[in-house]
């Protein structure tokens, strides 16, 4: 039998049904018995952090929404099998349902280098918070204060907030983690 050449591929899932589509996937290649031409169903995702109840929590974010990657050779019925799928659109190609186009290796490293990057640097969180932007303390000495972002370190992973306590302004440096964004 000849080698089966796998490339990546982007599928377009309905957005929040990422997972979804990757189950209905992982079954169907399963049942079809696919996995020659399937070898895997990889939904890029980040670790987000947040306090809740004083307790520093980490759930994972898909940070591409509505895509859902697949190393896979399509061949025969797979392009159709894939299609079927539930809450799947189609592929990602260059013209509107024409042919998927697969991804260029460097885009697949990089994704894949930034899903193996989290898994070592789970510690590492991003977190857009902007100059002038309201937030509010959740944790520590002044839970439940709010203020105004005053200057942002992005190194060390602190805020300057400014902060009004009985009617003065202060300054205080606080982490990422005892801040949340008001709104």
């Amino acid at each position: 039998m000849a080698e089966i050449k796998q490339r990546w591929y982007v599928v377009r899932a309905v957005s929040g049904k990422e997972k979804k589509v990757k189950e209905y996937l992982d079954l169907e290649i399963a049942r079809l018995n696919l996995t020659d031409y399937v070898s895997q169903v990889l939904i890029p995702t980040e670790k987000v952090f947040q306090i809740r109840n004083g307790k520093k929590v980490s759930k994972e974010k898909a940070y591409l929404p509505g895509y859902v990657l697949i190393e896979a050779a399509l061949v025969g019925e797979v392009t159709h099998v894939i299609k079927g799928i539930p809450n799947v659109i189609g592929f990602l190609g260059a013209v509107k349902g024409g042919e998927p186009v697969p991804m260029r290796l460097s885009e697949v490293n990089r994704i894949l280098g930034k899903v193996d990057e989290l898994l070592e640097t789970e510690e590492e969180m991003k977190i857009p918070f902007v100059v002038g932007e309201s937030v509010k303390v959740i944790d520590g000495p002044f839970n439940n204060f709010s203020g105004v972002i005053d200057e942002i370190n992005e190194e060390k992973k602190k805020l300057k907030v400014m902060v009004k306590i009985f009617g003065r302004k202060n300054l205080l440096e606080l982490s990422y983690m005892q801040v949340e964004k008001e709104g």
